[in-house]
């Protein structure tokens, strides 16, 4: 039997359509449909890695010196919110902190202290479902908006003075179990 044939059986398509002089026709008809539908199969998985599973991100509590909390105001909602972002092909949780505080805020990350909560649920933030790792950090430097597009503000807030109900996607209750002491999974 030849080459071809025996990967055919691996298929389990039925011998008896390959005798004969049909065979050559068929496996040249066959194999160009095999492959594109082999190739759509694996976009269609690729895509559903991207698009169906949850995005890993970051959420930053950025403790200044004096003791407050940096926020940012975002463009999209122009609502206050933790700095943070999703986490880049080949990063770790601590460099996407510290890109993220440089990207949005301009501040250095000097340590971070303790990881707060990791929050999943699907409807958390309402683009898309991803999961946010909140991380306390002592910062340092200058605040100023570095990313336009994302921030129009940043600004220092005392905890009595942080704009609660009206914060971002699910930050209110992430500042609030932090401010309970709280190591929360949800």
């Amino acid at each position: 039997m030849s080459q071809p044939i025996e990967w055919l059986k691996l298929l389990k398509l039925s011998p008896p359509i390959y005798r004969g002089e049909c065979q050559n026709t068929y496996l040249q008809a066959f194999l160009p449909s095999f492959t594109m539908r082999r190739t759509w199969q694996f976009i269609q998985t690729v895509l559903g890695i991207i698009f169906r599973h949850p995005i890993i991100g970051t959420s930053i509590i950025p403790i200044l010196p004096d003791g407050q909390i940096v926020l940012v105001r975002r463009r999209d909602n122009g609502k206050w919110a933790l700095p943070g972002g999703i986490v880049d092909w080949g990063q770790d949780i601590p460099t996407t902190v510290q890109r993220e505080l440089v990207e949005e805020t301009g501040l250095e990350l000097s340590k971070i202290c303790r990881l707060v909560g990791v929050y999943s649920a699907p409807d958390r933030d309402p683009r898309i479902h991803s999961i946010c790792i909140l991380v306390e950090a002592e910062v340092e430097g200058t605040m100023q908006v570095q990313d336009v597009l994302e921030i129009t503000a940043v600004q220092a807030f005392d905890r009595s003075a942080i704009p609660m109900g009206n914060m971002s996607h699910d930050h209110e209750r992430q500042l609030q179990d932090y401010f309970d002491g709280k190591t929360t999974l949800a």
